[in-house]
């Protein structure tokens, strides 16, 4: 999967507004019991201070088609929970993705009104045209997912209804 297009935006933001507490979103970007249950099932790991370790580990779907035990890595650049995660960002599912190295990422929460969270996630993709076109969504007919869009859409599924698109039947 290569994409050069000179016409690929380079930072992406995404925005949506969730039923629930900052300090709940934080829970559920942070913690593997959450972020198992949403996008594609991944069990996120962070140390979250400035230098610690993130990395996702690949369900057992997705080592049974070849993914490799971690399938995203990075360091934590600041964490201001439940406020602001900025991070690095490397997926390592193909060896074309791992060479193109770190991108950047960065979640904030602020709550907008009561129990309502507006969460902003920008990726700054500079240098890192085939993860960029991924994580659009660019890949999706061609079985490689719907991006950011697809995981924040089964991230508030799961906070506000019990349900993410991963699993169909409520979370305990």
């Amino acid at each position: 999967m290569t994409n050069t297009s000179a016409t690929m935006t380079t930072t992406q933001v995404y925005r949506t507004y969730i039923k629930a507490a900052p300090s709940t979103v934080w829970d559920a970007i942070t913690k593997p019991e959450f972020t198992a249950q949403y996008g594609y099932g991944g069990d996120a790991d962070y140390d979250l201070k400035p230098g610690g370790r993130f990395q996702v580990r690949a369900n057992e779907g997705m080592k049974a088609f070849g993914a490799p035990d971690i399938i995203i890595d990075g360091e934590v650049v600041e964490a201001d929970p439940p406020r602001k995660l900025v991070q690095t960002w490397r997926m390592l599912m193909e060896q074309d993705l791992a060479d193109e190295g770190f991108s950047r990422l960065t979640y904030d929460l602020e709550e907008t009104s009561p129990g309502v969270t507006r969460l902003t996630v920008t990726h700054d993709l500079t240098g890192t045209p085939t993860l960029a076109m991924l994580v659009s969504g660019g890949a999706e007919d061609k079985g490689a997912g719907g991006g950011w869009a697809f995981v924040l859409a089964a991230l508030k599924s799961l906070l506000e209804t019990g349900n993410s698109f991963l699993h169909g039947a409520p979370q305990e």
